[in-house]
């Protein structure tokens, strides 16, 4: 009886669990059998993988192939078990030597001619198999991913007898060209928005500490140009944060838009008709949502109150633990989702409140703020108006050019360089330890702040978003240790806004 061991990786959300392919030749009926909870597609594979291994010019062997994919009792899916389920029999057979297969692992579908098809996740694969010591075999199709992964060897191959021939020792498969480094951060420039002081301010707080945002204007007053020019003057990704970015990326089958905006920060925004399902993820085979594909990113929600109401309650959890589980009746699977949320809201209806062109009743206001739920609204740190600027006014700023992104992302990196040497954090993740030590205040300063906390009757949570957006705004402001009066009272007004 033959016996031998492949190693490969399956897609369970980002975590990539490793199988082992297990392949037995024994006497009897010639037939192929695949175990291991596989699914419709994996199935398959045993007849792929015999026409495969017949056009790579090798003998499929006339006997009774067991092929077990372990653990048993992790689903498999996706043609991705081709390459090592062929190579696994071949080994089995005699064909190719065995003595590469324990230090590698193979990802791979197969065509009936044996060439290698690309399969989604390989990023992922990547990095748990780099943490593991282990190097990697992937279709060339995948060969972008494979070349973001540095300090690892990762091989590229077009084929089934390509990949027999590098076991052999008769050809080199080829390695990825490495990404050597994060492109700059390109975008929208800041110095488009005329006007509009309060909310440039509060942007850029938004940005030294990771703090979420509501605009709250009429139509055309520029929340949309505020919200996709915030991550231009957020800091670059580390490549820590750009490969677990692109991993997201890579298992929703996207990879290609990561790779074209390799280092920068992603901006994602869902019109309002968006399903709870397209937002946090899901489907039977769960999939990332918009709250993952903005990890590390941005997340703008405009027209805030027009998305349903049940869709946005499922904001509330990934906004404070920065993930989303996503329970099925046969797995769960556990995506990252720290992103940063900007809303955009209109003040009523209409959109026009205390104008003549408002004709909304207080009632109508009222169901209409209501569609946002208080406890969503108290995750928000920074509430603002962006009021309609008179026309004269905007003409006379047009011969004024406004900041532009470029020097408010200096200060946003001197900003954030504080907080971190502070806390190995941003000020939006401040815990309730690290507030008391990042947030000191004087028994004078801590009555005031106490008796405003009263008069406007915010919670507890609030309290500490409070604290956490005066750190910002002392960082953003030279770094002082103990939070001046100052620094709370504008705080104080952004929350009230």
């Amino acid at each position: 009886m033959g016996l031998a061991v492949t190693l490969s990786r399956a897609s369970v959300g980002i975590a990539a669990p490793q199988v082992v392919v297990e392949v037995s030749l024994a006497g009897g009926l010639p037939a192929t059998n695949i175990v291991g909870l596989p699914e419709a597609a994996v199935r398959e594979a045993r007849d792929r993988v015999r026409v495969a291994v017949q056009s790579a010019a090798f003998e499929y062997p006339n006997r009774r192939i067991t092929v077990n994919l372990a653990p048993a009792e992790l689903p498999k899916e996706g043609g991705r078990f081709d390459l090592p389920i062929a190579l696994g029999i071949l080994a089995a057979s005699g064909q190719v030597p065995r003595h590469k297969l324990d230090s590698c692992e193979f990802l791979g579908e197969l065509a009936l001619t044996g060439a290698l098809r690309p399969v989604s996740g390989v990023l992922p694969a990547l990095l748990r198999a780099r943490a593991q010591g282990r190097g990697m075999v992937v279709p060339r199709a995948n060969a972008a991913e494979a070349a973001l992964v540095g300090d690892m060897d990762v091989r590229i191959a077009d084929s089934l007898a390509q990949v027999c021939a590098w076991l052999h020792g008769a050809e080199e498969l080829p390695v990825p060209e490495r990404i050597a480094a994060a492109a700059a951060c390109v975008g929208p420039d800041l110095r488009d928005v005329r006007g509009q002081l309060q909310a440039r301010r509060a942007l850029e707080i938004a940005a030294v500490g990771g703090h979420h945002l509501l605009l709250v204007g009429p139509p055309g007053t520029g929340k949309t140009m505020l919200a996709e020019r915030l991550p231009g003057i957020l800091p670059p990704l580390t490549e820590a944060e750009a490969l677990e970015t692109c991993a997201v990326l890579s298992v929703a089958g996207q990879a290609g838009s990561c790779l074209a905006h390799w280092g920068q920060r992603p901006f994602r925004a869902p019109h309002h008709t968006a399903s709870g399902v397209a937002l946090v993820g899901g489907g039977s085979v769960p999939r990332p949502g918009e709250i993952s594909l903005a990890h590390n990113g941005v997340l703008f929600l405009d027209e805030l109150p027009e998305f349903s109401r049940q869709v946005l309650e499922v904001l509330r959890e990934p906004m404070e633990s920065g993930h989303i589980a996503i329970s099925r009746a046969t797995r769960q699977s556990t995506f990252p989702a720290r992103f940063q949320l900007v809303a955009a809201m209109n003040p009523c209806p209409c959109g026009y409140a205390g104008g003549p062109r408002c004709h909304c009743t207080p009632d109508q206001i009222q169901r209409y703020r209501n569609r946002v739920s208080g406890p969503l609204l108290d995750r928000i740190d920074l509430c603002v108006q962006v009021p309609q600027m008179a026309l004269a006014e905007l003409n006379a700023l047009q011969a004024i050019p406004g900041e532009d992104s470029a020097s408010v992302r200096a200060r946003v990196l001197e900003g954030r360089a504080r907080s971190w040497s502070r806390a190995r954090c941003t000020n939006a993740q401040l815990d309730v330890r690290g507030l008391e030590h990042a947030c000191a205040l004087s028994s004078a300063e801590r009555h005031w702040f106490g008796t405003a906390l009263e008069k406007l009757g915010l919670s507890v949570r609030a309290y500490h978003r409070v604290l956490r957006v005066a750190r910002s705004i002392a960082d953003l402001d030279g770094g002082a240790t103990a939070l001046a009066r100052e620094h709370l009272a504008e705080a104080l007004q952004y929350r009230s806004g």
